[in-house]
């Protein structure tokens, strides 16, 4: 394994001094390390991949450097379009360092959502013409030759970094300073409890994990859930055309990492208003899934922008008693609803991960929607 600290200096040594992207797990100890020790303006959580590409060129073209990205591999489809319409050499021509999580990798078990992402991932960066080499021991002069290419010809390249590359240092967890009590989990279960007539629709990350884990716990079936495993920021857009189409009621349990990802969801919620459609926002002001990476979701009531965007109703809550209170008050008022709530960052170590396949948890929750659909 390698310190991050030595990485670091290395990039140090080529003028890298800014750094913008959404964390991975297989990147956290780079994000602590990042957090840790370089100043707060040089350093930027962006809101999505495609946005942390247009920070790095903005940075570039104020100070002529080179910034670098970071990302898991699933965030390359959000910095796509930026990268081959802005960045590329045949554009702007925009020199960056790309530092990629490789989860999926071929001969390594991973979920299902990354097996396809880490099998086609080179063959992705080879098609945008972006060099790349894959982090190992004895980095440094690969890592040397690959910065001055992109200073060269003026272009973005990328380094994939592998599982467990990063020794294991301690970082402290950022987001300190805030003190909300309520487990995710425990939220989850008092949702899942009260709105049991009700289909879900579930962010990514280990939101979902625990809906599956408190259906097993309560023996209930896991047909009303759909587990959004991967397509962060999404699940409020699937929430939205599944709520347009069936006849039940619509919960949708999302992230705060995940809601500012695609924040233009929510005008589009609230301009097509379907009154079956709940939507409750699972705010813990981190990225707690990929290593508790502070997002800037506790500096804003969520539940006030939901109204400007046209929500009916909308709160914020911050205990169990008041959770409950405006999920009986919520599912039997036309919406669409929203409900943020502020949770802890606390989650079992423990907790395990779907047993069902996603075609499976697609094809039984279809069957049941079907059931019930006033169009079918």
């Amino acid at each position: 394994m390698n310190k991050v600290e030595d990485f670091y200096k290395l990039l140090r040594e080529h003028n890298i001094d800014f750094f913008a992207g959404v964390p991975d797990s297989f990147l956290q100890n780079f994000c602590a390390y990042i957090s840790n020790n370089v100043d707060s303006k040089m350093h930027l959580t962006a809101a999505n991949e495609g946005g942390a590409i247009a920070l790095a060129v903005g940075h570039h073209l104020a100070t002529g450097k080179i910034p670098l990205v970071y990302m898991q591999n699933s965030g390359l489809g959000n910095a796509v379009n930026p990268l081959l319409s802005l960045a590329d050499p045949e554009v702007y021509s925009i020199p960056m360092v790309l530092l990629i999580g490789w989860r999926g990798r071929p001969g390594e078990k991973d979920e299902p959502q990354h097996v396809k992402q880490g099998r086609v991932q080179n063959a992705l960066l080879e098609a945008m013409e972006i060099k790349y080499q894959i982090l190992g021991n004895n980095y440094q002069e690969s890592v040397n030759d690959l910065i001055n290419y992109a200073k060269e010809s003026k272009r973005p390249v990328a380094f994939i970094c592998p599982k467990d590359f990063w020794e294991k240092e301690q970082y402290p967890k950022a987001n300190a300073g805030y003190d909300y009590k309520l487990p995710r989990e425990t939220a989850i279960e008092k949702i899942a409890l009260a709105c049991k007539d009700s289909l879900i629709v579930s962010t990514t990350g280990k939101a979902s994990r625990e809906l599956f884990e408190i259906r097993k716990k309560y023996n209930l079936p896991h047909n009303s859930d759909f587990l959004t495993v991967g397509s962060m920021g999404h699940c409020s857009q699937i929430a939205l055309g599944l709520a347009k189409f069936t006849s039940k009621n619509v919960v949708c349990l999302d992230g705060d990492g995940a809601l500012i990802m695609h924040l233009g969801a929510l005008p589009i919620i609230g301009s097509q208003s379907p009154e079956n459609l709940l939507h409750i926002l699972l705010n813990n002001g981190a990225h707690e899934s990929v290593g508790g990476q502070a997002t800037v979701a506790f500096s804003y009531d969520f539940s006030k922008v939901a109204a400007n965007f046209g929500y009916k109703n909308f709160a914020l809550v911050d205990n169990e008693d008041d959770l409950i209170s405006t999920l009986n008050k919520m599912k039997h008022s036309p919406g669409p609803n929203f409900i943020e709530v502020r949770l802890s960052t606390h989650s079992r170590k423990d907790l395990g991960r779907p047993t069902e396949t996603p075609i499976n948890n697609k094809n039984s929750f279809m069957e049941l929607v079907k059931k019930n659909d006033k169009h079918k």
